[in-house]
């Protein structure tokens, strides 16, 4: 289950140009939360999204999407008055993606409220995702720690660090909000600028043992070119990055959190958890969009077959 925003995005069809040129775009689902949970679901995982919506055509689209994707809808609802959230991105390989988000006057993923949760969905799915953007403002900041605290740190309950300077007033309010929802979560996991925002430091190791000074069991740093590390209390794992050729990075991030939790709830070894999301993150940098590009399982362990051999 996964809980957080949603939206559409709309991407354009010609490359390395401003969006000033820019004549045709795709429309798409969006947002982070949202692609995690297409994500999961297109490597067959049971997956379910909490958000919500405009009551407008783009929210119906959302529903529409989601349903295509295999990922269950029922606790995505609207919010009259709130227009479903755009994001438009310019699209410059090989990493330069600036987005452009429209979530005025008030993203409507930002209005759940916690009397609104299904409490027992949310402490009898075997993992749960929310992301630090959802702590960005209430009632949605409220809702996430009743979900938490529900869930008593039951494993797998995973906080996505997914840091957006513009949804917050201040950066020391985003680090104040973060360590207080560390508490209640078993898993972390995030980039480098993100982890910097929890911890203090961008130091992979030193971030790493942070997070789990405080309190998780499993420390996710995921480091662009260096690769990913991987840290619990009893080993720490590194994972050189997967060569390819970039088309679009900004849907590889949570095609790796697709692919930690189908990992994660498959009971592998962290070293093949890890290979695996990033090797389904380099398939997504390699294609335009994210939500629809997700890739199944086979497509994942072809991309890992191409540079060594998985322990399947």
């Amino acid at each position: 289950m996964v809980m957080g925003r949603v939206g559409v995005d709309l991407y354009p069809l010609q490359v390395g140009v401003s969006l000033r040129e820019v004549e045709t775009f795709g429309k798409y689902l969006g947002g982070s939360a949202a692609n995690v949970s297409v994500a999961a679901a297109r490597l067959g995982r049971s997956s379910a999204l909490i958000s919500r919506t405009g009551r407008d055509p783009f929210g119906l689209f959302v529903h529409d999407a989601l349903r295509e994707y295999g990922v269950d809808d029922a606790h995505v609802l609207d919010v009259p008055g709130l227009p479903t959230p755009v994001t438009f991105c310019e699209i410059r390989p090989p990493d330069d993606f600036p987005l452009y988000f429209y979530r005025y006057p008030k993203a409507p993923d930002l209005e759940i409220l916690p009397g609104e949760l299904d409490l027992a969905a949310i402490t009898g799915a075997r993992l749960f995702w929310a992301t630090v953007t959802g702590l960005s403002q209430d009632p949605s900041r409220s809702a996430h720690f009743a979900a938490w605290r529900a869930r008593g740190r039951a494993p797998y309950t995973v906080l996505d660090l997914d840091y957006r300077p513009m949804f917050w007033e201040r950066p020391a309010s985003a680090a104040e909000q973060v360590r207080a929802a560390l508490e209640h979560v078993t898993v972390a996991v995030g980039n480098l600028d993100e982890v910097e925002v929890a911890t203090g430091t961008r130091e992979p190791y030193a971030a790493a043992r942070a997070l789990l000074d405080s309190g998780v069991e499993l420390a996710v740093v995921k480091r662009g070119p260096a690769g990913v590390l991987g840290m619990t209390a009893r080993e720490t794992v590194e994972v050189p990055p997967v060569k390819v050729e970039v088309v679009n990075g900004l849907g590889a991030g949570d095609a790796f959190g697709g692919a930690l939790c189908h990992g994660l709830l498959a009971g592998w070894p962290l070293d093949r958890v890890l290979r695996f999301a990033n090797a389904a993150g380099a398939i997504v940098a390699g294609r335009l969009a994210c939500a629809p590009d997700m890739p199944a399982e086979y497509e994942v362990t072809a991309k890992i077959a191409e540079g060594g051999r998985d322990d399947a």
